[in-house]
C-alpha cells in the first residue's frame, strides 16, 4: 500500500520544479520584453506591462539563424545516425559475445570519454586543418561522433545485457545467423534504449559549442550556439534577441523530451534493472 504524499512533498516539489525551470521562465520574460525595460530598475522585475514580439522578428530578420538552425539539424542528426549505428554492433559485441580483453575494451572506452574537450581541440583542429574539413559539416561530425561513442556504447551495452540469451539460442535453433539474430530479435528488443540513447546524443550533438566554435569559423557552417553567441556587437550586447533566439531553439528540444518522456524513462531504466 502507497503512502499518500504530504503537504511537505508539494512544497519541496515545487521549489525544486521553480529553480529548475526559472532560468527558463526569465530567458522567456527577457524575450517578450522592450528594449526600454531590459536595462535600469525594471531589469529585474519578473514581468512587463508591454509585451512584444520584436526581439523574434529581429532573430529571423537580422541574422540567418534559420540556416544556423538547420545545420545544427544536419550535423546533431547524422551524428546521432552514425553514433548509435556504430555504438549498437559495438554494444552488442561486447554484451552478447564471448572474447578476452571485455574489461580492457570498457575500460579504454570510458578513458576516452574523460578527456576534456579543451584539452583535444588544438589537436583535432590541426587534423581537420590539414585534410580540409575546417568549415564543413564532416569537420563537427567526426568529434562529435569521437566524444558520443563512449557514452552510446556504455548505455547500449546495459540494454544489450537485459535481453535474455534464451531468445538468441531460440533463433540459433531456429536456423538464424548471428547476423539475422541481432537484426531480427535483439535490435527490436533494445529500442526502448536506442531511442534512449538517440535522444541523448542528438541534444549533446545540438548544444555543443566549443568544437563548433573553433572548427567552423565561416557563417555558412556555423550551429546555432556559435550563432547565438555571435549576436553582440562591438559595444552593445542585445539580450532580448539572444534571450528569444534562445527560446526558440530550446522550445522543440523541451517538446521532444515531453512527447517521448516515458520512452525515455523506460530505457534508462530499463537497462539498470535485472529481472
Amino acid at each position: 500500500m502507497h503512502k499518500k504524499a504530504g503537504p511537505l512533498f508539494y512544497i519541496f516539489l515545487f521549489v525544486f520544479v521553480f529553480v529548475v525551470m526559472f532560468p527558463f521562465l526569465w530567458m522567456l520574460i527577457t524575450s517578450i520584453k522592450p528594449l526600454t525595460e531590459l536595462f535600469g530598475d525594471k531589469a529585474f522585475i519578473p514581468y512587463t506591462s508591454r509585451p512584444t514580439l520584436e526581439n523574434y522578428v529581429s532573430v529571423f530578420t537580422k541574422y540567418p539563424f534559420l540556416h544556423y538552425q538547420w545545420n545544427s539539424l544536419v550535423v546533431a542528426s547524422i551524428t546521432t545516425i552514425y553514433t548509435v549505428f556504430v555504438a549498437s554492433f559495438a554494444a552488442y559485441a561486447i554484451a552478447r559475445l564471448k572474447f578476452r580483453g571485455k574489461t580492457i575494451i570498457l575500460g579504454t572506452v570510458l578513458a576516452v570519454s574523460m578527456f576534456p574537450q579543451i584539452a583535444t581541440i588544438s589537436p583535432i583542429y590541426m587534423f581537420l586543418k590539414n585534410v580540409g574539413l575546417t568549415n564543413s559539416y564532416l569537420g563537427l561530425i567526426i568529434p562529435y561522433t569521437t566524444f558520443s561513442l563512449p557514452l552510446s556504447i556504455w548505455l547500449l551495452v546495459s540494454f544489450f545485457r537485459k535481453i535474455p540469451f534464451d531468445l538468441e539460442e531460440a533463433a540459433k535453433i531456429d536456423g538464424a545467423s548471428m547476423w539475422q539474430t541481432y537484426w531480427r530479435v535483439i535490435l527490436p528488443l533494445a529500442g526502448p534504449g536506442i531511442f534512449t540513447t538517440s535522444i541523448l546524443v542528438f541534444i549533446g550533438a545540438w548544444n555543443e559549442f566549443l568544437f563548433s566554435l573553433t572548427i567552423n569559423t565561416a557563417d555558412k557552417y556555423k550551429t546555432v550556439p556559435v550563432g547565438i553567441a555571435m549576436f553582440q556587437g562591438q559595444y552593445t550586447i542585445p539580450w532580448g534577441e539572444i534571450s528569444a533566439a534562445t527560446v526558440v531553439v530550446t522550445i522543440p528540444l523541451v517538446i521532444l523530451v515531453l512527447i517521448f518522456q516515458r520512452r525515455i524513462v523506460s530505457g534508462l531504466t530499463s537497462g539498470s534493472v535485472k529481472e
